[in-house]
């Protein structure tokens, strides 16, 4: 039985995102059923991210899939049941929860420094589109469209975080700028103290490139639905397309001072969609 609590505790955790307020403004449903899914990216990315032994974070993402296991073969232990109602309700496919753990444990496995350009975009389907693929089920999108808004929005959004993050993912020893864009930029050794020492304009010009153009195709599939349908991708799309537009006006040069998008902008995003 889901009680007030768990509810309020998903709710607790989705506070943190910067997506919270997009969240907030949905109908009662979809928006618990976010807090749910989001609840769940939060605690699984907390594991991966925590100085914890490699062993101890393996264990306790294993232990996940082993909930999910449970889940779905409808005996949730007594913490996921609020996310067991929301995976009935939505038909969220169990595969694409997986998909969101294997990602995270690609950050566990090994410290990832510079991959290539297939495991980069392999991270993002797994950490950002396999978010979206859940959500999309949730907003009732029709599934050919939901599925493309997911491939497209969140290798946009993943692609945005990589390139504002640049300097705090060196900071813990990551490096998620492509090795092919780096060498291609005579940027050596590939450490990430070299890396985050260095001008990045054209080892990041790559990655704008192809994040702009995911939020173009992002913004042509939404504009087939109505208002109601795509308000919360939408928001999260300009958020972080004024975040990606702050990045390139600022540049990949030293200092890299930190890109935000302001809590004001934030709420004018939201009343526009919300009203007009």
């Amino acid at each position: 039985m889901t009680t007030q609590a768990d509810e309020n505790n998903s709710e607790r955790i989705a506070a943190g995102s910067s997506f919270y307020a997009a969240m907030r403004i949905l109908p009662r449903a979809q928006r618990d059923g976010m807090f749910e899914v989001y609840s769940f990216c939060r605690q699984v990315d907390d594991i991966a991210d925590s100085d914890g032994p490699r062993d101890t974070r393996l264990a306790a993402l294993q232990k996940w899939r082993s909930d999910l296991d449970d889940v779905y073969a409808g005996l949730p232990p007594a913490p996921l049941h609020a996310l067991a109602r929301t995976i009935a309700k939505f038909s969220l496919e169990k595969a694409d929860f997986l998909a969101v753990i294997d990602g995270m444990e690609m950050d566990v496995v090994s410290t990832i420094v510079a991959p290539d350009l297939g495991t980069l975009d392999l991270y993002c389907d797994r950490v950002a589109s396999a978010v979206g693929r859940l959500s999309v089920k949730i907003f009732g999108m029709e599934r050919g469209d939901g599925i493309a808004l997911s491939h497209h929005l969140g290798r946009a959004l993943q692609l945005t975080n990589i390139l504002r993050d640049i300097d705090e993912d060196a900071g813990i020893g990551r490096v998620y700028l492509p090795r092919e864009t780096l060498a291609e930029a005579g940027i050596a050794p590939l450490t990430p103290e070299a890396i985050s020492a260095s001008v990045l304009d054209v080892a990041c010009a790559p990655l704008v490139a192809q994040a702009q153009e995911h939020f173009r195709i992002s913004n042509d599939i939404m504009k087939r639905y109505p208002r109601g349908i795509v308000i919360a991708p939408k928001i999260m799309a300009q958020a972080y397309g004024a975040i990606l537009e702050k990045l390139i006006a600022r540049g990949f040069g030293t200092p890299r001072p930190r890109v935000r998008v302001s809590k004001a902008r934030l709420i004018a995003l939201l009343i526009w969609n919300k009203f007009f």
